[in-house]
């Protein structure tokens, strides 16, 4: 592969398949066969895989071509599993959910802020009524 991308970086078909070592017809064939695999299309039909959709191709590959299971027998593995069982790890979070929740921390943070400039005030008014207390 030409470019080098991060870990966390979406995959085209073409990367992918390079990749994996298979021709994209297969790939598009065991997206109808395996429903873990969901990639994020574009409103032109292009995909575009997640890192964990490429760990799961590539256990589906060696389940298939490796250790000579059938396509039947990987779907009575995975079938009524997550894919976080499957994977054994954290799946990565969708694009969307971590942009929003960044803005729910962002939210969070001013309303902190806020609340914290109002207790500095009523703080700073209550010194203020202690001082002028004490100069009676």
């Amino acid at each position: 592969m030409g470019v080098n991308k991060s870990k966390s970086a979406f995959r085209s078909i073409a990367e992918v398949t390079e990749d994996l070592g298979i021709a994209p017809h297969v790939l598009r064939f065991w997206e109808t066969k395996f429903s873990q695999i969901k990639p994020m299309k574009t409103k032109s039909s292009r995909r575009y895989y997640r890192p964990d959709d490429v760990e799961l191709l590539s256990l589906i590959k060696e389940l298939l071509y490796e250790r000579r299971y059938t396509i039947e027998g990987v779907q009575k593995l995975f079938k009524n599993r997550s894919l976080k069982d499957i994977l054994g790890t954290e799946i990565q979070k969708d694009f969307f959910e971590e942009e929003e929740e960044k803005a729910e921390n962002e939210l969070k943070t001013t309303e902190n802020q806020t609340a914290i400039e109002t207790a500095l005030k009523d703080l700073t008014s209550i010194r203020n009524e202690l001082l002028s207390l004490s100069n009676i």
